[in-house]
């Protein structure tokens, strides 16, 4: 079964989230509507839900009029070895027909993908999910997106594992869990837009183009960064790897083959979804970034962690924050620095501050080559 809420740090910072989106809810019961009545705000988001069900409910219609199939998509996963973290996504898609050129190339990992496309499927809302691991039957329930994102209790040896998910109507599915032995100290976490990857997503237009036109293999890794990470799973063999990222669910698969097709160690995707929660028309990618970063440092509370990020997002605000808090937790804090033409369209760059007061070892480079050689002389490579 899952881990009680009362039992487990992982279920604490969705009740800590629970109790911040209860505070905002509260600033927003009084809004003004229309010739000075007084809207509850959590009647807005009501509202706000019923249409964005009805929406999805139609969306649903018109996909199983398209002959569209219920899916089970599994992410690899992480935990301890007595729990596991199980993520995956139910959703309606279009799958390619038997014998085509598009079954071929998904069968065998060799997708050119527009963007556009990671968007069509749609999520099978609320419904249960199987999970079996180690011998333990497990039981979820999908989100409003789909999303199952569920601690399960199970004994494991360090290393790897498979998870098996079954969601009614959908073939079960296996997902990689990767079991963190108790003595390992060490761990690396990375965003992905402008660290690992060049998509410029602080740029309105220009994101949009990457995120849904742009072909998938035309997507470029950040020079260096591909053999930097290679090489400290290399001196750290047993160091998990986590992409922590504010990009949404959507587009995890794209994701994942683009850190394959250019050699980035495997390592569990952390991701968000767009659109509504009870308390915001949009998700905070800040927040999912800190709400992660905190969860990470209370399931493993001997790990000390490299963060890797840029400056063109809100990385060095974040990662500052979280090393006040824990500083015997973080290693180092790496940064990309954007080129010039990146940082003036990206709206600048988000902080570039004296770290020199810091308990924390701050290193700036624009690729992972100079990031190596210093995190040579803090002893990390």
């Amino acid at each position: 079964m899952d881990r009680a809420p009362q039992d487990t740090p992982h279920n604490e910072s969705n009740h800590n989230e629970s109790q911040q989106n209860e505070r905002h809810g509260e600033a927003a019961d009084n809004t003004a509507g229309a010739h000075g009545t007084i809207v509850s705000g959590g009647q807005m988001f009501r509202l706000a839900h019923k249409l964005s069900d009805g929406v999805n409910g139609t969306r649903i219609q018109l996909a199983k009029r398209w002959n569209f199939e219920p899916q089970t998509v599994a992410y690899q996963g992480y935990g301890s070895t007595d729990w596991v973290r199980v993520l995956g996504r139910v959703v309606l898609t279009k799958k390619p027909a038997p014998g085509s050129r598009a079954e071929h190339a998904a069968r065998n990992g060799t997708q050119n993908v527009r963007g556009w496309r990671a968007f069509t499927s749609v999520p099978v809302q609320f419904t249960d999910v199987e999970i079996s691991i180690g011998g333990v039957v497990a039981h979820a329930r999908a989100d409003r997106g789909g999303l199952i994102d569920t601690v399960v209790d199970v004994k494991l040896a360090p290393g790897w594992h498979t998870a098996i998910l079954r969601a009614a109507g959908t073939e079960p599915v296996e997902a990689l869990i990767r079991v963190i032995a108790p003595d390992v100290k060490f761990g690396i976490i990375s965003d992905i837009d402008d660290t690992v990857m060049v998509t410029a997503l602080p740029r309105p237009f220009l994101a949009l183009w990457n995120t849904f036109v742009l072909s998938e293999r035309a997507r470029m890794a950040t020079p260096g960064m591909a053999v930097l990470l290679d090489r400290l799973t290399i001196e750290h063999p047993d160091a998990p790897v986590i992409y922590l990222s504010t990009g949404p669910w959507n587009a995890a698969p794209t994701l994942a083959r683009f850190l394959n097709r250019n050699m980035y160690p495997a390592g569990t995707l952390l991701l968000t979804d767009w659109g509504l929660t009870h308390d915001r028309w949009f998700r905070s990618g800040q927040e999912h970034k800190r709400r992660n970063l905190e969860r990470l440092a209370k399931e493993f509370p001997d790990m000390r962690w490299l963060l890797i990020g840029d400056n063109g997002q809100h990385d060095e605000e974040i990662y500052s924050g979280f090393a006040r808090e824990h500083s015997a937790r973080v290693a180092a804090i790496a940064i990309r620095q954007l080129s010039i033409s990146e940082s003036v369209f990206a709206g600048g760059h988000s902080e570039t501050g004296d770290h020199t007061a810091s308990a924390v070892p701050w290193i700036y480079s624009p690729d992972g080559a100079g990031m190596a050689k210093q995190l040579t002389t803090l002893d990390l490579l």
